[in-house]
């Protein structure tokens, strides 16, 4: 599995809600045009550090959250699509950018709940980037990421927390992060079950609920979307255009070049 990139010198700020705190990292510029990114499970707004980077000379200014229950944002009681979307909606209105309408990139669980806040609040999104974000899941039991229940949610030390991650601990080395009795993982375990059980299912409607233009950057070695799913997704929505990358579900982090470049590209013909 990739290694998540080092953050450059992000801003991380946090807002609260319903007595829980929201995290998020705004990569500036302050003037820039602001896109909104939303991280997938198992990930956090770090992951979009190089990205930021790469956006940044053309003006983009990268906001991305940290969702609940991951990275420096407080776990919450459930972790279904309004929870979610009550989560965007609040940081959007926080940084006044609630009256105009602004490009959202998300990747899978990220993705998901981007192309849901485009269904449900077409006013709010101008543009959708969906990294190998699925429009159906299928519902199966134990769900897909039901083997993280094995892992310690904190250790004493990093290091024996980076034992127990084992063959994952490439992936989430850069998320662990001091707790009270040690070190913790970027996510709980039994939270990120939760949610990865409330996603799966057919979210089409919501895919094909939005009329913006969007980009669907596919990794075709993805275990998540397969590739027959993610062009019959361009085919059947309007306005989208397919990227298909050698990389598997984390195509940003894994191709993160030719990512940046597709996403560009993307970007220059919605300004």
């Amino acid at each position: 599995m990739p290694t998540r990139p080092i953050p450059g010198q992000p801003v991380r700020s946090f807002l609260t809600t319903d007595e829980r705190r929201l995290s998020y990292l705004d990569f500036g510029p302050a003037e820039g045009r602001p896109l909104l990114g939303l991280h997938g499970h198992l990930g956090e707004a770090a992951d979009f550090a190089e990205l930021a980077r790469a956006l940044g000379p053309d003006g983009w200014r990268v906001i991305a959250l940290d969702q609940r229950g991951h990275g420096d944002s407080d776990r919450a009681e459930q972790y279904d699509r309004d929870g979610y979307l009550d989560d965007l909606r609040l940081l959007l209105t926080c940084l006044g950018l609630d009256h105009r309408p602004l490009p959202v990139l998300g990747h899978s669980l990220g993705a998901i709940n981007g192309y849901h806040l485009a269904a449900a609040r077409p006013d709010a999104v101008s543009a959708l980037i969906n990294i190998d974000g699925p429009a159906c899941l299928p519902v199966v039991e134990p769900a897909p990421l039901s083997f993280l229940l094995d892992l310690p949610y904190s250790t004493p030390t990093r290091e024996e927390l980076l034992a127990a991650c084992g063959p994952l601990a490439p992936l989430l080395e850069n998320g662990l992060r001091p707790h009270h009795d040690g070190w913790r993982l970027g996510s709980h375990p039994a939270d990120t079950v939760d949610s990865d059980t409330r996603l799966l299912g057919d979210h089409w409607r919501q895919w094909l609920g939005s009329h913006c233009p969007a980009l669907l950057l596919h990794g075709t070695a993805s275990t998540v979307l397969p590739t027959a799913q993610a062009r019959d997704m361009t085919t059947r929505r309007p306005g989208t255009t397919l990227v298909e990358l050698d990389a598997d579900h984390w195509v940003h982090l894994q191709r993160p070049k030719e990512s940046a470049v597709a996403i560009r590209r993307f970007l220059d013909t919605c300004s």
